[in-house]
């Protein structure tokens, strides 16, 4: 395992490690087992409903000290079951150690492990911009320093694994987790997570990339749903971002998809477990299942008998730790290895990895103390900064014809309508603690300042005049405030219509875990009020605050402007607000295509020649919006783009291009670089994202930035299944987005076709120069 904070003096490494062959030697089954199992306390089976079935999967209730009497490996979400007062259960937690040293024959403490996408998912923590608001941004430092703030949290908690990142590409819109992904392009998820481990792991947390692998393609967009993907597809598209976080990262951990794939749920699937996982890219790390996904394999696979059946084939495939509880690593796998059907030397593999990264951790060490220095504070004002700033740099204006910015607005009749202008929990996630957990427990505040947009908005416009009609709900289909609205629509200078989602799990929301929708239109009566104030003639600025794309056709085509925010967190409405206001000049870029409608799906811009409109079908699938796309109250310029001519197949491709900011506003543009592989022996996307890069300018400002392309970007699975880079023609663009091409180049790749090895680079070297100002 790679290592934290501050790799450790050669001899501690080596007493690290003989003292975990030493405890390895020494273990009973019962007591090895232990270590492969959570312990999750404080369920409301029924209420608090956060994982798949977990009113039928969570085992038997028993209490911390009867359950760990043999010790435990992981101990799950221990702030984020119910709202706790973090400084008294920091203190609850480091008791629980204690006695696990003191109480236990091996005295070996646990793992504490919590849900991080969003920030710490516990009360009173700092709730960040989710993932596809990351995307957004084009802004892996800022994503990295994110991770390194939830990190420090976290470890002041006594918390030693975050479950994040998400790396699955987005594959289909009308999937309810694609809140928690990044981009619909695998190169971009791959740096921005990337960027997010290191960030984490920087801090001394483990992060836990989710979900190995395929989850994002299930068929009809349906959560743990079968996977449509070829072989091909899984090892060009959907592996890049885990490999990346694992080789260049250095993640710690890698939790299972629940999907299957080819009629193989990855949960037992020796090939990607192991075999890509470990025996080609290296991971020494730790796997973990996601929750209850070992049972699974019996209950919803039906590739296993029974409970240790299914613990057999998830160990052998390369499952370390099961999660979120004991169901079947303790007794039934202890059934199955006592009675020969498991070899005890695959459960020692995996407690000798989990072992080491207790000793990674420090927690096998003699002076290992449970309680962290210092005061819990969770929402310091170095996290609100970075959350502030993460959610600014993601809007993305998608059209604008001149009424924002809307200036001080001193004077001027503003109508705020729509049913997320007013309502905290627009803001936030599925992962969010506020959409997480708190449902359960309505009595509870949200424990964090979170202003809502409309309230935003009359802090940031003083001098305007705003009035307020909630029009309808996200989804109860309610008319009724509908008419209302429009009127007062219609008697002011200006509408703000605020439209989305309401995201929650298992149907709780429009968006979230569990929450996949048929149609990609507007829940409920959303479009209805949308059309009635924009048939009002007042210039309409519509706020989409949403969790996925939406089929808004009409929207973009008739309202004056169309701003796009996915889930910006606590600090998201003020982010909004100076948007609008024009005090914050948008730089955000689409992460993701926003459709035309439903039949187009699935859809990325990743596809070949043949996924394009074309005489043989009458189903156009081009979105509305392409991805890269986003606009500015400034303009940029393009000049002296440069790339190589020839290059052998195999090495770097290198180019340049001169940005300039030719308007009257400081603004960020973000330069991104295409290449079409004109001619292969397999169809090739019609242009992938190779780099990117986000460049900050001031009035009149140039800079150049350079691009070294590496060979990996342009490779492929060949006929025989080989990764390949086949000589040809490349065409090598830079791109406002993926269909407003700047200038394009031919690059010839010569020599013979290369054979890659894995040990290529796989991110593009960016550098910016830009002028002294």
């Amino acid at each position: 395992m790679p290592a934290l904070v501050d790799p450790p003096e050669p001899e501690i490494a080596r007493e690290r490690a003989r003292r975990v062959e030493e405890l390895l030697a020494g273990m009973s089954l019962r007591e090895k087992l232990a270590q492969l199992v959570g312990v999750w306390l404080n369920v409301n089976r029924k209420k608090g409903v956060v994982a798949p079935l977990q009113d039928s999967m969570q085992g038997e209730d028993l209490g911390f000290e009867e359950f760990a009497r043999d010790g435990v490996g992981h101990i799950t979400r221990h702030f984020g079951t119910t709202p706790v007062e973090p400084e008294a259960a920091r203190k609850t937690l480091a008791e629980r150690q204690r006695w696990l040293r003191a109480n236990t024959r091996l005295g070996i403490p646990a793992i504490a492990h919590e849900e991080c996408l969003t920030g710490l998912a516990a009360w009173r923590a700092t709730t960040y911009p989710a993932p596809p608001a990351w995307g957004a941004s084009f802004h892996p430092e800022l994503v990295e320093e994110m991770g390194r703030a939830i990190g420090s949290g976290m470890r002041s908690l006594g918390v030693h694994q975050g479950l994040a990142p998400v790396l699955d590409v987005i594959r289909d819109q009308r999937w309810g987790r694609v809140e928690e992904c990044v981009s619909e392009d695998p190169y971009e998820v791959a740096t921005v997570c990337a960027a997010y481990v290191r960030g984490l792991q920087s801090a001394g947390v483990i992060a836990t990339l989710k979900h190995f692998v395929g989850y994002s393609n299930s068929r009809a967009g349906r959560n743990l749903a079968p996977v449509h993907a070829g072989a091909r597809e899984v090892a060009d598209t959907l592996l890049f971002p885990f490999e990346v976080a694992v080789r260049d990262a250095g993640a710690g951990s890698v939790m299972n998809s629940y999907a299957e794939i080819d009629g193989i749920p990855i949960a037992a699937d020796d090939h990607y477990l192991t075999g890509v996982l470990r025996d080609t890219w290296g991971f020494d790390g730790t796997v973990v299942a996601d929750y209850f996904a070992v049972a699974f394999l019996h209950t919803l696979h039906a590739v296993a008998e029974d409970a240790g059946d299914a613990a057999a084939q998830a160990l052998t495939a390369g499952i370390d730790i099961e999660l979120p509880t004991g169901v079947t690593y303790l007794d039934p796998l202890q059934e199955a290895v006592t009675a020969g059907r498991v070899d005890e030397a695959l459960v020692d593999r995996a407690l000798r990895r989990v072992l080491r990264q207790k000793a990674e951790l420090g927690l096998l060490d003699d002076d290992y103390d449970p309680e962290p220095q210092g005061e819990a504070d969770l929402d310091d004002p170095v996290s609100r900064d970075v959350a502030r700033r993460l959610a600014e740099e993601s809007v993305v204006l998608l059209t604008n014809d001149g009424v924002l910015p809307l200036g001080d607005a001193a004077g001027r009749k503003v109508a705020v309508v729509g049913p997320n202008a007013d309502e905290v929990a627009a803001l936030f996630g599925c992962y969010s603690f506020v959409n997480h957990v708190l449902p359960h427990f309505p009595d509870a505040e949200t424990g964090i300042n979170a202003p809502t947009l409309l309230e935003a908005l009359r802090e940031e416009l003083p001098q305007a005049h705003i009035t307020t009609e909630r029009g309808t709900g996200v989804d109860d289909g309610d008319r009724s405030g509908i008419a209302a609205a429009a009127r007062l629509a219609a008697e002011s200078d200006v509408a703000i219509v605020v439209l989305g989602d309401r995201s929650g799990l298992f149907g709780r929301g429009t968006s979230g875990e569990g929450c996949d929708v048929e149609s990609l239109d507007l829940p409920g009566a959303q479009q209805e009020l949308a059309d009635a104030v924009l048939a009002t003639g007042t210039p309409t600025v519509v706020v989409l605050m949403t969790g996925r794309a939406y089929a808004v056709p009409g929207i973009v085509e008739r309202a004056a402007a169309v701003v796009q925010a996915y889930f910006p967190g606590q600090e998201g409405a003020g982010a909004l607000a100076r948007v609008l206001s024009g005090a914050v000049n948008p730089s955000g870029r689409l992460p993701m295509s926003l459709p035309r409608g439903t039949a187009g799906q699935p859809y990325s811009y990743l596809h070949p020649k043949l996924g394009g409109a074309g005489s043989v079908s009458n189903l156009d699938p081009a979105p509305v919006l392409p991805f890269g796309h986003g606009l500015s109250y400034t303009s940029f310029g393009y000049s002296a783009f440069t790339a190589d001519g020839e290059v052998p197949a195999g090495e770097t491709i290198r180019c340049a291009v001169t940005v300039t900011n030719t308007g009257d506003r400081a603004g960020a543009e973000v330069v991104q670089v295409y290449a079409s592989d004109r001619i292969a022996s397999v169809t090739r996307p019609l242009a992938q994202l190779v780099g990117y890069a986000r460049v900050e300018l001031a009035p009149g400002q140039s800079a150049q930035v350079e691009f070294a392309v590496p060979a990996r970007l342009l490779s492929f699975t060949g006929r025989d299944g080989r990764r390949v880079v086949e000589p040809g023609e490349v065409g090598l663009s830079v791109r406002r987005s993926v269909t407003d091409v700047v200038e394009e180049r031919t690059v010839l790749l010569t020599g013979p076709v290369h054979a890659c090895t894995g040990d290529e680079p796989r991110l593009t070297t960016v550098v910016v120069m830009a002028e002294e100002r």
